[in-house]
């Protein structure tokens, strides 16, 4: 049998100093740095240290001593728990704040690169009901939260429509009201639940793969549309009617919807980019608008998830890219094309590249929607599509607007860039740390000359941020 480890020293009076990555806040014992969540600069806490290293550890708060005076109350019943919008408990101007600092010391510790004066973040005219998408799980193992399990408090109904919970990912907290979208999401949701309980539908069980409701995804658009996904696991021949009769149910509840989808997924995961998309009513998209262009966005197109502040996040990009009209533009890591089509009207071509076909797919659509007839896409790994080869045959870009997943440019496209040597690069990012990393590849022949932080995603660590790149020589 093996020894049950003696549990870590409870910490008293601890000052929390600073705010981290991952939305975690910062405080230190003497050499040790400590790593605490929902907790924010000024609270003076207990802690029990759960994990500890070398130089930091992690610990958890056993009691409030006292509250900082920047703390503000969080709107959402579910924050501490959900864990997805970490920083409620902060006012928006210190998140804004927090974010700026971030993306200069990472940019600054890791690029170690000469760096202009930052232009003041660009905050979010909104923060709450500002996202256009949300996903929500079902479970047939609702989370129980500690205060639950002390109770010793037992539900009826174990099932739950909400988000996953780290660590457990077969369990389900579950949601009644969401801050982030409008509204009208929570009654779909909500709905959605309630005819699942009242007609005994099971549930998905995640590890036995068994169980009809799996999955819900709402997506909502600035033309006023409605578009929700549910994703079902048909295991018996009577499940297919069920699932239709939970449809029709929603379709007459809420005339808004204008493409309802569903999905009978039988795979171990609930991702949709390789399942049929069915439609039970209305069309198999929604239009979103910006400035005169129309964006058509399926099922399974990304499209970013702050709409109004995508919009300013191109307005950015375009502005720092300097068009005049005669230039070929690169657009790496394009998604469905929005930032190729959104500068095109500036450009004499732009040629978009992008690893998912059905995105590049999207993007020629958004070319042929809006009558723009100077954009090229190509779908493939960037790695191998961005090569010598193909520079020789569609030009020599004069500005490339690269906007990679959170991982960062490959080092192929890195070098691939520096042998292009466009004039400008536009370096859209969604993670200052590997954006700090490319930069100081890039340094060697190309300058930081602006950097402008833009916040997608009130109430949460995230930051996107551009910076402007121009050749030295």
């Amino acid at each position: 049998m093996s020894r049950k480890k003696k549990p870590f020293p409870i910490l008293e009076n601890v000052t929390i100093t600073d705010i981290a990555a991952e939305g975690k806040s910062i405080a230190r014992v003497n050499d040790l740095v400590i790593f605490v969540p929902f907790t924010v600069p000024g609270d003076i806490v207990d802690l029990q240290i759960k994990k500890k290293k070398h130089s930091y550890c992690e610990a958890e708060v056993v009691r409030f001593v006292e509250y900082s005076p920047t703390r503000t109350k969080p709107m959402c019943e579910h924050f501490g728990v959900c864990g997805g919008c970490k920083w409620q408990n902060l006012p928006y101007t210190e998140q804004l704040r927090f974010k700026q600092k971030q993306v200069y010391d990472q940019l600054s510790r890791i690029g170690k690169v000469e760096l202009p004066e930052f232009s003041p973040i660009l905050g979010s005219a909104k923060t709450s009901e500002y996202r256009n998408k949300l996903e929500f799980g079902c479970s047939n193992k609702r989370w129980l939260t500690k205060d639950q399990i002390a109770s010793g408090y037992k539900y009826d109904n174990m099932n739950g429509i909400g988000f996953h919970i780290t660590g457990a990912f077969d369990k389900i907290l579950p949601i009644e009201k969401c801050w982030l979208m409008d509204d009208l999401h929570n009654s779909i949701r909500n709905e959605i639940r309630d005819y699942a309980f009242a007609h005994g539908i099971q549930f998905f069980d995640l590890r036995q793969q068994k169980g009809l409701l799996r999955d819900i995804i709402i997506r909502n658009s600035n033309s006023g549309q409605w578009m929700v996904i549910v994703q079902f696991h048909y295991g018996a021949p009577e499940d297919e009617g069920i699932a239709k009769a939970l449809l029709r149910h929603i379709a007459d509840k809420f005339p808004q919807i204008s493409s309802l989808l569903y999905v009978n997924n039988q795979k171990c995961n609930d991702t949709i980019g390789d399942q049929k998309v069915l439609v039970f009513k209305g069309d198999d998209y929604i239009m979103e608008h910006m400035e005169s262009l129309k964006f058509k966005v399926g099922a399974k197109s990304f499209y970013q998830t702050n709409t109004e502040q995508a919009y300013h996040l191109y307005c950015v990009a375009r502005d720092f890219a300097a068009l005049t009209g005669n230039e070929l533009v690169y657009d790496l890591y394009t998604g469905t094309g929005t930032i190729a089509n959104f500068v095109a009207g500036k450009a004499r071509q732009v040629i978009g590249i992008e690893y998912v076909p059905e995105a590049i797919e999207d993007a020629k659509v958004n070319s042929q929607l809006n009558g723009i007839s100077n954009t090229l896409f190509f779908a493939g790994d960037m790695k191998d599509i961005l090569n010598d080869e193909f520079i020789a045959t569609h030009g020599r870009p004069d500005v490339i607007i690269t906007d990679p997943p959170r991982a960062g440019m490959h080092q192929d496209v890195v070098a691939t860039i520096l042998k292009a040597a466009p004039r400008r690069i536009v370096y859209v990012s969604c993670n200052p740390a590997t954006q700090a990393r490319d930069l100081s590849l890039l340094d060697a022949d190309y300058k930081v000359t602006a950097v402008q932080p833009v916040d997608m995603f009130p109430h949460t660590p995230h930051v996107e941020n551009v910076v402007l790149l121009e050749r030295r020589r």
